[in-house]
């Protein structure tokens, strides 16, 4: 039996930091009215001229360098997006160029903003397999480039950013203990990108119409959210024979600090142990869960030996959950 231990994890953020006060143009006393309905104070963005490889091959880099992994020993490099650089080729590919990757096997991976649970998943499932030995993990995503900078009920939500995770094959029992990823085709309307594919391909029209960038109802996807995590909470814990209350910390997607409230009081799970990073960052998609648990473990806050619950929902619809003992 192998188990898939976390061997290093790394981060990257744009430079330019985004504070509220840069939507005053849509609502006034933005900071106020961002604050009190999200508790987000600031996000970053891209430049004009930075992509998603970019944060990616940072990301992937701190992780190689806090690991002291050289790069061809690795056997795949899995990057979790929405918004890759281009509709092909992979933008892993791109990554496995910038690193130096050699020996890996590279791809892309869109479950939205629970692409990192996915990707963090089916990295667990090559190792168990006895196959590969290590395999990075990115989540990355600039949606700045997305955005409808009209729409105030989205635009202020995100962030850019990158999380990466390596994971190793071990024989010892640690490392991820239980995972669960599912999906709801029935809500994919709720979440999109109206104008980017082969269903309603970019036109002059479509970009006139806005329906080339991100479209959210954003009531409907609260009430699935906080619906589907405190499932997945009970459902993975369950199945590694542990209680909720043993969870040493738990890292959820980070986007709304109301929908952490509302799950820390309907699971009764104490809402200090749910690490967050969104006032800083917003939600910055993919990146989200893989930015917070590098930052958690590069500060001391998770411990050898603690359990950490890992959560992503988004697009599709999807959500999901890893349980790790580090």
């Amino acid at each position: 039996m192998f188990y898939s231990h976390v061997l290093a994890t790394g981060g990257s953020v744009p430079e330019r930091v985004v504070t509220n006060d840069y939507f005053n143009n849509l609502v006034e006393d933005a900071d106020t009215w961002i604050l009190s309905r999200t508790g987000i104070r600031e996000r970053r963005f891209v430049s004009a001229d930075e992509s998603t490889s970019d944060l990616a091959t940072a990301a992937a880099k701190d992780a190689l360098a806090k690991g002291g992994i050289d790069p061809l020993d690795l056997d795949c490099i899995i990057v979790a997006t929405s918004t890759p650089d281009m509709i092909l080729p992979a933008t892993a590919c791109m990554v496995q160029k910038n690193i130096g990757a050699a020996n890996a096997f590279a791809f892309d991976m869109n479950a939205v903003c629970s692409s990192f649970i996915y990707a963090v998943e089916t990295a667990d499932n090559f190792i168990k397999s006895g196959k590969y030995g290590k395999v990075l993990v990115i989540g990355a995503d600039t949606y700045s480039k997305i955005l409808d900078f009209q729409d105030k009920t989205t635009c202020p939500l995100f962030g850019d950013g990158a999380g990466a995770l390596i994971l190793g094959s071990s024989t010892e029992k640690k490392g991820i203990l239980q995972s669960q990823v599912k999906s709801d085709g029935k809500g994919w309307e709720l979440i999109q990108v109206p104008s980017s594919g082969s269903r309603k391909p970019i036109t002059a029209e479509t970009i006139a119409l806005r329906e080339n960038t991100f479209k959210m109802a954003g009531k409907s996807v609260f009430v699935f959210a906080t619906d589907v995590i405190p499932q997945i909470i009970e459902d993975v814990t369950a199945k590694a024979g542990i209680r909720p209350d043993q969870l040493d910390h738990i890292i959820p997607h980070q986007a709304n600090v109301r929908i952490i409230d509302f799950i820390s009081k309907k699971t009764g799970i104490d809402k200090e142990k749910f690490l967050l990073n969104l006032d800083r960052y917003g939600n910055t998609a993919a990146a989200s869960v893989g930015l917070a648990l590098d930052e958690n473990v590069t500060n001391g806050t998770i411990k050898p030996g603690e359990l950490v619950l890992i959560m992503g929902f988004g697009g599709g619809l999807s959500w999901g959950g890893v349980l790790f003992q580090f």
